[in-house]
């Protein structure tokens, strides 16, 4: 049965919604779900280390977020403009695709300065899609130095539902202990709840760690907005899957090992480069891959993601991977145990 928009939506109690972190990244809590007996168990996320053997191979998306948004004024009027950095398209010309806010107010030929000097100026040369602009940053300086600029001026990503100023503590937070590519918009959220003492215990205990980039962007939090999903297009995001770790990923799949996503970047990115023998391909490209019900997953066995917004990609790929009738049941059982959502909230390790 062709699944639409509306199977996806859910009630969920404002409360629920995570504003901050956990104090203590592997501490959050984790609904462990059997796919064999539907069985559901209630533990931390430093529990996972349970269900994981020697030579099980967890994939990491290595991506690093970048302080993607920034606040500036329009010329002449000064009003308050937030621009959010989705891509750069053209490193030596200094052009990026970005979302504006107000749209309404932004217009092609429009200026915007950013910094208390005006340290950083914009001007708006497309409309590019109904969605954003592409602004050209009018900067003489080096492009290590523009790029610094940026980081300097911008701030941490946060999500719009978490309703709260961004504080020091996010820059850190909102970012994996392992990232190490920068170019993601949004954190890889499955991710965050692991501490070095985690990683280190699951090292020694023989888990073996594969990392892939997936550079979050548009595609991953854009809302669907169609009744009919075949009719969705995801916006393109770039992935990097190296050699070395597509090799230890089909090593773990000859022995017929434990396989394990971190995230649902992690399952689109090896999902977009999956040979014909069911094996990964190194790969360096972009991908729109929209993964939703029904589909048959290829390469991991098992994954962790946190508890998604209702009508999301997210949810639909992990409805996907776990089944949609059960996947309700989780959620229900997630809001009745009151586990905190989205984001910064609690885990599902799906084994």
């Amino acid at each position: 049965m062709r699944m639409k928009l509306s199977d996806f939506n859910y009630d969920l109690p404002e409360k629920l919604i995570a504003e901050y972190p956990n104090k203590n990244r592997d501490e959050a809590r984790l609904m462990v779900i059997d796919r064999k007996d539907y069985s559901i168990q209630h533990r931390q996320f430093k529990d996972m280390i349970e269900y994981f053997d020697e030579n099980d191979v967890i994939i990491l998306n290595n991506t690093k977020v970048f302080p993607a948004r920034l606040y500036g004024n329009k010329e002449k009027t000064g009003a308050r403009i937030e621009v959010f950095l989705l891509r750069e398209l053209n490193a030596e010309q200094r052009l990026w695709d970005v979302l504006v806010d107000p749209a309404r107010k932004i217009r092609i030929g429009n200026k915007l300065y950013f910094g208390n000097d005006d340290t950083l100026v914009a001007e708006v040369i497309d409309n590019t899609t109904s969605r954003g602009r592409t602004l050209r940053f009018l900067c003489d300086v080096s492009y290590e130095d523009f790029r610094k600029l940026l980081i300097d001026l911008g701030e941490t990503p946060l999500p719009k539902y978490i309703n709260r100023e961004v504080e020091p503590d996010d820059k850190d937070r909102y970012q994996t202990i392992y990232a190490k590519n920068e170019g993601a918009v949004a954190a890889p959220t499955a991710g965050l709840h692991f501490s070095k003492h985690l990683m280190k215990r699951l090292e020694i205990k023989g888990v073996n760690f594969s990392e892939v980039t997936l550079h979050v962007g548009l595609g991953s939090f854009y809302p669907v907005e169609v009744e009919d999903l075949s009719k969705h297009k995801m916006d393109s995001e770039r992935v990097i899957i190296e050699q070395d770790s597509a090799a230890l990923i089909n090593e773990g799949l000859a022995n017929k090992r434990r396989i394990c996503a971190v995230g649902t970047t992690v399952m689109r990115a090896i999902e977009s480069s999956v040979s014909s023998k069911g094996t990964l391909n190194e790969y360096d490209g972009w991908t729109n891959k929209f993964i939703f019900p029904p589909y048959d997953f290829s390469i991991a066995n098992s994954m962790i993601t946190n508890f998604h917004m209702p009508k999301s990609t997210l949810l639909m790929m992990t409805s996907a991977f776990l089944g949609n009738d059960f996947i309700k049941k989780a959620y229900e059982e997630a809001i009745k145990e009151k586990y905190n959502f989205f984001s910064y909230g609690d885990s599902m390790l799906i084994i």
